[in-house]
């Protein structure tokens, strides 16, 4: 039986057996034939599945969305239409996500920006007081 060990494709694609191994049980990629003594034997083909996977999760693509996005890269039947609405789907809770950080940091901001730093004991510092208050106020 030719292919790859397990070894070989998480060496090749720069990731651990065990992320291998997790991406197989997730779904990401194919499980592969084995061997008569039970080793894996991968196509080549799963290295660039797998480095798809990552380039996917370097821009914010969850493995739940990634296995959307593995599917309709092996489907004929997928178009780049849907595939710019997944995309443009992505932007906006990326978007969503910088706007609530960007909120985080303005609240975080404020309240160091109330705290003398040295010299005053913790339950008078308003970092402290406003986080046990239950209640962080804006301004």
């Amino acid at each position: 039986m030719n292919g790859l060990t397990i070894s070989q494709i998480a060496k090749a694609s720069n990731v651990n057996i065990e992320t291998v191994r997790y991406y197989e049980k997730r779904g990401l990629i194919s499980e592969p034939p084995r061997t008569e003594s039970g080793y894996r034997m991968f196509s080549e083909e799963v290295i660039q599945d797998i480095q798809f996977i990552k380039r996917a999760q370097d821009i914010g693509f969850t493995l739940e969305e990634i296995k959307t996005l593995v599917i309709a890269s092996h489907n004929e039947d997928f178009h780049s239409e849907e595939i710019y609405e997944f995309a443009m789907n992505k932007i906006h809770e990326i978007e969503k996500k910088i706007h609530d950080f960007n909120h985080m940091k303005s609240l975080l901001g404020d309240l160091a920006a109330k705290c003398p730093g040295s010299g005053v004991p913790k339950d008078q510092c308003p970092i402290i007081t406003n986080l046990s208050k239950g209640k962080i106020e804006d301004g």
